[in-house]
């Protein structure tokens, strides 16, 4: 943070900078006054925004590298298959100056899975913050791709679809893990308690760290460890659900899960085992809960809550031009789109 430089010898990512660069966009469009400070902030923003080389990063074209490492080049994963990576393509492709291959989307969407899980169809990504993260900035009410009008469906639709399918999962809860009920449940990338595996109440159960978590079609990762922000991230999609459960969450679980700065990252009702945890604090009969706040978590509990009951980065949203050439080069029509 004091000199700007790379922390250890982490990729540079194209997510992470595609999600920088949908917050200067939304800073471009909510500064919408004539005055000379808020015109600095609006070519500021275009000139951050075209300066990125999304030509550059197509290692295997025509998808984006997930990434790029200065002592090995891409790495070898790219942006193809529904995932956070939605809100990536349509800035790359919306780029004035260095735009992705024109068939980046339609590479994209061939790696889709969809299937029925839970009761419900749609497109499978097992971590809620797959179905959350490109939603914070882009209202997908109503308006659709060829794929998403074959299926007769949008992408905001197939959010709720598939947060609905993770609370069915919870109260199915087939790895008998403590606490689950239908207003306690959440899974996505968090941290969590330790990587072991450890007998508890008779049964082997392996935990992890930070890991991925979540629920999917053939894809069912889960070690007991709970996370606000994915029922938080979801409360526009769902909110006769998720707002009752984040409720839940603070009544049953207090200062352990929500203090000074809101929801604790996560927690585990299963892990009981004191003095076993690699990070955070257990109780003998609560379970074990974190000490972090993680901003790229407690951001869309914020922003999708601010959505739910103003539509605010939405509807700034709505407006930017690159936002909807993007759209529109991706095939979506319909709803609020020109």
């Amino acid at each position: 943070m004091s000199t700007g430089r790379r922390f250890q010898t982490v990729e540079l990512s194209t997510i992470d900078t595609s999600l920088l660069l949908a917050g200067i966009l939304f800073a471009q469009s909510y500064y919408d006054h004539g005055d000379s400070t808020e015109q600095q902030i609006r070519a500021l923003a275009d000139s951050i925004y075209y300066r990125v080389d999304w030509k550059w990063a197509e290692a295997r074209p025509p998808a984006v590298s997930m990434g790029w490492h200065p002592e090995s080049g891409f790495i070898n994963a790219d942006w193809i298959g529904y995932n956070e990576g939605m809100i990536l393509n349509i800035l790359a492709l919306a780029s004035p100056t260095h735009p992705a291959d024109s068939a980046a989307w339609s590479r994209w969407v061939s790696g889709y899975q969809w299937g029925s899980y839970y009761g419900q169809d749609f497109v499978q990504f097992a971590p809620l913050f797959g179905h959350e993260y490109s939603h914070v900035w882009i209202d997908f009410r109503n308006i659709a791709d060829d794929y998403m009008r074959s299926r007769g469906s949008d992408y905001f639709e197939n959010s709720r679809r598939a947060t609905l399918a993770q609370r069915a999962y919870a109260i199915a809860n087939p790895g008998a893990w403590r606490g689950y009920t239908g207003n306690v449940w959440g899974l996505t990338a968090c941290d969590g308690p330790a990587n072991k595996t450890l007998t508890l109440s008779g049964k082997s159960r392996l935990f992890h760290t930070y890991f991925a978590r979540g629920a999917a079609l053939g894809d069912e990762r889960d070690d007991g460890t709970i996370c606000p922000t994915a029922v938080g991230g979801a409360v526009p999609f769902a909110p006769e659900f998720t707002i009752p459960a984040l409720l839940a969450l603070r009544a049953t679980y207090g200062t352990y899960v929500f203090s000074t700065y809101g929801f604790l990252d996560a927690f585990n009702p299963t892990f009981t085992a004191q003095g076993q945890q690699e990070t955070g604090s257990v109780d003998p009969t609560l379970g074990w809960f974190d000490v972090d706040y993680l901003g790229i978590d407690q951001g869309p509990i914020l922003a999708m809550i601010e959505n739910y009951r103003t539509e605010l980065v939405w509807r700034v949203m709505r407006t930017n031009p690159h936002i909807i050439r993007g759209l529109q080069r991706a095939g979506f029509i319909g709803g609020w789109l020109p």
